[in-house]
């Protein structure tokens, strides 16, 4: 696991006012402490380094990048939200500039990291004008209107995190059928997840593939290889530990859901 970042895409160059953006935080979340950090100079007579907020305990670095992101960073990540978001593409090769959003020392634990980082961008988002689409980790990306409005639950309680800013739920057809496969939860945990749908409703494998990810980012990789997981005992679905051979042999939780079928045909 790696520090989290987010990219911000804006449709020209733009001037950000740090003090403003640190107001806009606070305003979001009342409740954390924020202030602008003075910027140290290199050597002692270099220019400044990239403007930093302190929000609680966490320093976080706000740079502004006057061009747009690599053409080459996610191709992967542009075509798949294009799937659910046909801008998307347009938004890529039309953005003229970005700001790059993340903290700065030892990664201490993912979620609070992802939840400070969270709350920068959304305080961005309320103060630069022309913001187009948010990169998460280089894994995932949203509209920056989705991002605005889902980022105000940066500091909200388990299980009520924006997690569909920080990963995606994806279908992928195999030869036994269709499975839903997370991309960006090995940030949190170091492990993906890879969810057989079986006979399940599209809408119920959603919610369970969303309720085991928000699951292990609040308590890490608590499922050990065999564990279940679900409601009541005839809800409940066995996870085993692999690595996949979907995901290029990264490391998941499989669940097998032939189980749960059965027993809600009985």
């Amino acid at each position: 696991m790696g520090h989290q970042i987010a990219f911000v895409l804006i449709d020209q160059p733009a001037v950000v006012d740090m003090q403003v953006v640190a107001q806009a935080v606070h305003a979001r979340y009342p409740g954390l402490p924020v202030e602008v950090v003075a910027a140290s100079t290199k050597n002692g007579q270099g220019a400044a380094q990239s403007p930093l907020i302190r929000c609680g305990d966490e320093f976080v670095a706000v740079m502004n990048i006057p061009a747009p992101l690599p053409r080459d960073l996610g191709e992967e990540v542009w075509a798949r939200a294009a799937t659910t978001w046909p801008e998307a593409l347009a938004v890529r090769m039309g953005h003229r500039a970005h700001i790059v959003v993340g903290t700065l020392g030892k990664v201490q634990s993912p979620l609070p990291e992802a939840r400070v980082v969270t709350a920068v961008v959304g305080g961005l988002l309320d103060t630069i004008p022309g913001c187009l689409a948010v990169m998460w980790a280089e894994r995932v990306v949203r509209p920056a209107a989705l991002w605005k409005d889902q980022s105000r639950r940066a500091y909200a309680a388990y299980p009520d995190y924006p997690i569909l800013l920080w990963l995606d739920i994806a279908p992928i057809r195999t030869a036994s059928g269709i499975e839903a496969v997370t991309i960006g939860l090995s940030s949190f945990v170091d492990r993906e997840i890879e969810f057989e749908v079986g006979r399940l409703q599209p809408a119920d494998v959603l919610n369970k593939v969303a309720g085991l990810a928000v699951y292990l980012i609040e308590h890490g990789q608590a499922l050990k290889d065999g564990d279940t997981f679900g409601g009541s005992e005839r809800e409940r679905i066995k996870v085993r530990h692999a690595n996949s051979a979907r995901l290029g042999g990264v490391p998941v939780l499989r669940v097998d859901t032939t189980e749960l079928d059965t027993g809600r045909d009985q």
